[in-house]
């Protein structure tokens, strides 16, 4: 896939290098810039945040292009680094966007930060108090192009199949507690990538049952995006970097955030054994109970790298629920309505590929309602999950007995549930408020 730099009229391409070490987004982030650059169109401006002291009240942002560096100190937002970050790289990716010397932005995320919130924010959250600029979101001027996610051969897939929360392991990403798990951010990171710069170890340290398993999970986690070993004695250059982009095909997210109702299966991911890895599919056209549910989403919390999917409750009889997991921790929320609980007004506006992919499975009387769920295991046996997720669905008998005795059932998981349940409120990974004004102009 080819990066084209900014045109008169077009929105600047920007590329987010994502990763748990501040060393390789580093690294990375360079490279992609010269390849970017060397095409012609201007400059590549990298943009960086260092959330490492924002427990000291302190955050970091480096800006260079060309022969320019900048270092400024960011006023903290709301106790909160993410919050930080948006309120002032959003209005900084559309000045840059106005600078007729640069092409391109790579923003180099700190660790503790998810490319798709990143990429969520650009498109959502309005910018306000810019004098010239229209109140927009920063998408109004500039587009997420693609991702590019930095993995460490020998560490990432414990970080990924682990349960520490982000405080934990030492990434913090504000005052208050993050109640977020490494292998949330972990496998996130991987899942909304392009492309994949795996940062080898020397050859006496590899441990090559591990490295085979690691890239394995990394296949079915972004099936389509191109995979670059990097090692000590052949590092990551912008050549390596040209040829990298080249190589990404149009199926990747390039920047698009997933729809509840999207294919589970996107990308085309390989869905043989290897190594022990494997990803599989569970569906039902029968409600869970969600009694049997709660108990049964624990076998999701051993031996599995990543889960996710929609759900038919028996007692949220409108809404699919969707699940995700990663590692030890798993939350299920409401994302979405079943056509089949949507009024005239909304069918018109629900997305043409939904309604088609739900006539494939329509039903006289359930209509669209149906639970599917795509495990990634590692370490778990998909027929003992299968037989878990079965036993958790209504029974003939119950199915018998109609809805107006299913919401009787009593119900764990309400709007949402988080498992394991927290003792208190994480930080989010998305602002409650929908715009942001800018302290000043950068």
């Amino acid at each position: 896939m080819e990066i084209t730099p900014s045109k008169p009229g077009s929105r600047t391409p920007v590329i987010l290098v994502t990763g748990l070490d501040r060393d390789a987004i580093d690294r990375v982030s360079g490279a992609v810039a010269e390849a970017i650059a060397a095409r012609g169109s201007g400059e590549t401006a990298i943009v960086a945040h260092d959330l490492s002291r924002v427990a000291d009240g302190e955050v970091i942002r480096t800006l260079r292009s060309g022969g320019y560096f900048a270092r400024t100190r960011v006023e903290l937002e709301h106790a909160c680094g993410s919050c930080t970050v948006r309120a002032d790289l959003l209005p900084l990716l559309r000045q840059l966007h106005r600078r007729a010397d640069i092409g391109a932005v790579v923003v180099a995320l700190d660790p503790v930060l998810e490319p798709e919130a990143v990429t969520w924010a650009i498109d959502n959250v309005v910018v306000d108090g810019m004098p010239g600029y229209v109140r927009a979101p920063a998408a109004h001027e500039v587009r997420v192009a693609l991702t590019v996610a930095c993995v460490a051969e020998m560490d990432w897939l414990e970080a990924a199949t682990g349960d520490i929360t982000m405080d934990e392991a030492g990434l913090i990403i504000g005052v208050g507690n993050d109640e977020r798990t490494l292998a949330q951010v972990a496998v996130g990171q991987v899942e909304f990538a392009d492309a994949l710069v795996l940062a080898g170890c020397d050859a006496v340290a590899r441990d090559s049952w591990l490295t085979a398993r690691t890239a394995a999970v990394l296949k079915r986690l972004a099936p389509a995006a191109p995979l670059i070993m990097e090692i000590p004695q052949r590092p990551f250059t912008p050549a390596i970097a040209a040829t990298m982009l080249s190589a990404i095909p149009e199926h990747t997210p390039h920047g698009r955030i997933a729809n509840p109702f999207d294919s589970l299966l996107r990308g085309r991911p390989p869905l043989h054994e290897d190594c022990g890895v494997v990803l599989f599919e569970f569906s039902a056209q029968r409600p869970f109970h969600p009694g049997r549910l709660h108990e049964a989403i624990d076998e999701l919390l051993e031996g599995v790298v990543r889960a996710r999917g929609r759900l038919w409750l028996a007692t949220q009889p409108d809404r699919a629920l969707w699940l995700e997991s990663a590692g030890g921790g798993l939350r299920v929320d409401a994302d979405g309505r079943w056509l089949a609980a949507m009024d005239d007004d909304e069918l018109a506006d629900a997305d043409p590929e939904h309604r088609a992919m739900a006539a494939l499975r329509w039903d006289d009387e359930y209509g669209d309602r149906h639970s599917s769920i795509v495990i990634l295991a590692h370490r778990a046996d998909p027929d003992h999950i299968r037989a878990a997720l079965r036993r958790a669905c209504l029974t003939d008998d119950e199915m018998a007995q109609g809805q107006i005795l299913w919401m009787a059932y009593d119900d764990p998981f309400g709007l949402e549930h988080v498992d394991p349940c927290p003792d208190g409120a994480g930080i989010p990974d998305q602002a409650d408020s929908e715009s942001i004004t800018p302290k000043g102009q950068q």
